[in-house]
């Protein structure tokens, strides 16, 4: 293990990563609806959410279950994973290190497209201080490059190179 390349070593994961939330926003602004599962599609993105049908890199977001307890220590206040309008949660996977990286959650597999960075919505919705403290926690967006069903309790896995076909990625 002591000889392994730089690139070998961003293959290696001690584990499974785990979908626990869903959620989908259904128009600008508008609350998000949890959701047990839903249909990924490679064109439209999530459908349901306002994003579907949108072109481009940004179908999906996705963010770190271990960052909502940071996130309440950093506003002193309990906070859910729909005040921060992501559509997937995801447990046990580091997410950062999904970087240049396809991956499979359930049936579906997906591209890392970029950062999901806060916007400024966060200070509205967490108050005071809000959108310094995502900063770093906002998670990933991606595109879908197979559909399928997306249920909560899904695996995430991160695809062996050899297994995935190359795609263009700019994050």
């Amino acid at each position: 293990m002591n000889n392994l390349s730089l690139a070998e070593l961003m293959q290696l994961f001690p584990q499974s990563g785990e979908l626990v939330w869903i959620g989908v926003r259904p128009a600008r602004g508008e609350p998000m609806i949890t959701v047990n599962k839903v249909l990924a599609d490679q064109r439209l993105g999530l459908i349901g959410d306002r994003y579907n049908g949108s072109s481009g890199k940004r179908q999906v977001t996705l963010m770190q279950w271990e960052h909502l307890s940071v996130l309440e220590s950093l506003m002193g206040k309990a906070i859910v994973p729909e005040l921060l309008r992501r559509n997937l949660v995801i447990k046990g996977i580091n997410l950062l290190a999904l970087k240049n990286q396809q991956f499979r959650i359930g049936e579906v597999v997906f591209q890392t497209s970029g950062f999901c960075h806060p916007c400024s919505k966060m200070e509205q919705l967490l108050g005071v201080g809000g959108y310094n403290a995502m900063r770093g926690h906002g998670g990933l967006t991606a595109q879908v490059l197979t559909g399928g069903l997306l249920r909560v309790g899904d695996s995430l896995t991160v695809l062996p190179h050899s297994e995935t076909p190359c795609v263009n990625n700019t994050l």
